[in-house]
């Protein structure tokens, strides 16, 4: 539990990555999985993760994302993309694909599977999608995690133009809105303001609440 704890305080939202510096394919996968097995609201994992390698679309993104250079300077690019809508098919394949994994029905998983197709597919695309982007978070944080543990950098990063990456990587076409990126890479030597300084966050007596 301890290292755990001692990872977390070693990660912080890297400025400046190390262009020579690349991944390995055993730790992204190591991040990737980990963010599959995260939990997400009812197990219908309403996003997916783009891992954009190639270095002229990574150029391309930079200017809808403030300049952040981190997004050319590690060695790859997570984008978490969230369902635009639910619609029943897509609630019916994760359902379908629990009972093929599972190898049987269980009334009360048909009965919540439903109660969804009753509910999601007629809502408002916009509400629908909120929530898909909220699980997307989940992941995020299960991504940094991951990360910290194999002591490589990242930098989660909300400030871009979702619009233009969107284009750029053809996610309308997919039913796909891009909610968060995460360049994954290794700090530079030198040159990031951030890296030394002291990691500050609430006390616990100020964060946590306790209800006895």
């Amino acid at each position: 539990m301890s290292v755990l704890l001692e990872n977390l305080q070693w990660r912080y939202a890297t400025k400046k990555m190390d262009p020579a510096k690349a991944v390995t394919d055993e730790k992204i996968n190591f991040i990737l999985e980990a963010i599959r097995l995260t939990a997400t609201s009812s197990g219908l994992q309403p996003y997916e993760v783009i891992v954009v390698t190639n270095p002229d679309v990574r150029a391309e993104i930079v200017p809808h994302a403030w300049n952040q250079a981190q997004i050319t300077d590690g060695s790859h690019l997570l984008v978490f993309a969230a369902w635009d809508n639910y619609t029943s098919e897509r609630i019916n394949h994760m359902f379908d694909l629990v009972n093929e994994q599972r190898g049987f029905k269980n009334e009360g998983w048909e009965n919540y599977r439903q109660m969804l197709l009753a509910t999601y597919p007629g809502r408002d695309a916009q509400t629908n999608f909120e929530h898909a982007a909220r699980q997307a978070y989940i992941g995020l944080g299960t991504a940094l995690i991951a990360a910290a543990e194999m002591k490589v950098d990242c930098t989660p990063m909300e400030g871009f133009s979702p619009d233009k990456v969107d284009e750029i990587l053809n996610l309308k076409e997919k039913g796909l809105k891009s909610v968060l990126l995460l360049p994954i890479g290794y700090r530079a030597e030198s040159g990031d303001w951030l890296v030394d300084l002291k990691k500050v966050r609430r006390d616990t007596e100020d964060f946590v609440t306790e209800v006895k």
